[in-house]
């Protein structure tokens, strides 16, 4: 691989990432303003900040580590309570409750006007889920534009090459000697560029569909329609039985005993209809919260690949730097250009389709925490109008900023984790 190409794919995925992470940022901020709540701060990023510009009440900016964002809402949370003699919680998270507590305070600016907390609950759940909706539009976008701007490689009817010889499986030889038998393709008369329209009388609009029914019949004389330089002729091939290796139902090659011509197809860029791609990025959805939940096993897994130097799986989680290493050697490989950037695409797709599914796991400081908070005082509310009681206050969600702590500690375990394994013991999907 060449060290510019890796460099470039990279930078590729982090400028990709960091457009995801921006527009993740904006489905917060636009309904947020449209509400009426006053946003103090919208940046990309961690760390230092690079670049920033306020504009009305709002300062926009980027910062070093593209690797998350944020938007600095005023009142996220109701202004403290009085205080509750009778509870002494420990020390440690007294004292980060009573911080966040204070850090809300400042932002209230002494009305609930503009304020998060303050909004109908619809209003709340709408802007925290403007966040993850973004990513998954996105992930459908990207995913769109592989499947049906792009296309998807399909092997087609036109034969791109006929082989003279029949050698045998898992062979080194790459000539043929008189010894070895002629193919029966070659023998019938068939060559490239012939374009391949029946096959034992059945039309065939794909090459796998005449590989069918060649694989399925050795031995047997089989007649073969093909179109050559704008006109048909009929041929006739008899597949020999040959050991080759064979794609089963569930995508697993084996090696079978089959019917073999000795002839390959020419691999085309194939448009497929505008829907398949957000049905391919609606079915990578619905596996990705399937195994979502499994994550601390999936990572504890890996942890002990990382100690024992056992190769690890490749359905493993990764990390910002094994998709970075990921886009880096796609980019690096030795494939037509546009093979690495529907590649590119497609790792960015799955990565804003990781973005969705995490942010709505429902635990603070995730979006889904937060449209469970909104949900909880919801339920509060019809409770108390249920039976007629006065309004309850607004939940304070400060009271759980522990399990924020824990949450935000499992998570960066978790990260550097896989941080280190994606750098010392990798993923290996391109060989």
């Amino acid at each position: 691989m060449t060290v510019i190409a890796f460099i470039v794919g990279v930078l590729l995925l982090v400028v990709g990432l960091a457009v995801s992470i921006g527009l993740h940022e904006i489905g917060h901020l636009v309904p947020a303003k449209r509400f009426g709540v006053r946003v103090g701060r919208y940046m990309i990023g961690f760390g230092p900040t690079l670049w920033s510009r306020r504009i009305g009440e709002t300062e926009y900016g980027v910062k070093a580590l593209p690797l998350g964002g944020y938007i600095s809402m005023a009142g996220m949370y109701p202004p403290s309570p009085a205080e509750e003699p009778g509870r002494a919680p420990g020390r440690f998270f007294s004292a980060m409750v009573q911080d966040a507590r204070t850090a809300n305070d400042e932002t209230l600016g002494g009305s609930a006007d503009g304020t998060f907390y303050a909004l109908p609950v619809y209003k709340r759940i709408i802007i925290m889920l403007g966040g993850p909706f973004m990513n998954f539009v996105l992930a459908i976008v990207l995913f769109a534009i592989v499947f049906s701007g792009i296309g998807l490689q399909t092997a087609t009817t036109t034969i791109a090459s006929v082989n003279e010889c029949v050698l045998p499986a898992g062979s080194t030889q790459t000539t043929c000697t008189s010894s070895d038998p002629a193919s029966p393709a070659a023998a019938a008369g068939l060559l490239p560029g012939d374009e391949i329209v029946s096959v034992d009388g059945t039309a065939v609009s794909t090459f796998a569909e005449a590989s069918a029914i060649i694989q399925a019949s050795p031995g047997r004389a089989l007649p073969i329609v093909v179109e050559r330089d704008g006109q048909r002729q009929s041929l006739q091939v008899t597949p020999m039985l040959a050991e080759r290796q064979v794609q089963g139902e569930g995508g697993a090659v084996t090696t079978a005993e089959v019917g073999f011509v000795g002839m390959t197809a020419t691999v085309e860029y194939v448009r497929q209809p505008i829907w398949d791609g957000p049905q391919a990025a609606l079915a990578q959805t619905g596996q990705v919260f399937g195994i979502i939940w499994q994550l601390p096993v999936r990572v504890w897994d890996t942890a002990v690949d990382l100690v024992t130097g056992q190769s690890r799986d490749p359905n493993s989680p990764l990390s910002v730097v094994g998709a970075g290493r990921l886009a880096g050697e796609v980019a690096a490989t030795d494939a037509p250009i546009l093979n690495r950037v529907a590649s590119l695409l497609t790792i960015l797709g799955a990565l804003n389709i990781a973005l969705f599914v995490f942010n709505l796991i429902p635990l603070l400081p995730l979006d889904g925490g937060h449209v469970v908070v909104a949900l909880w005082d919801a339920l509060k509310r019809a409770w108390a109008k249920l039976f007629r009681r006065p309004s309850p206050r607004p939940v304070d969600a400060t009271r759980l900023v522990p399990v924020t702590f824990v949450v935000v500690i499992a998570l960066a375990v978790m990260g550097g984790v896989l941080i280190l394994a994606d750098i010392v013991n990798p993923v290996q999907l391109l060989g």
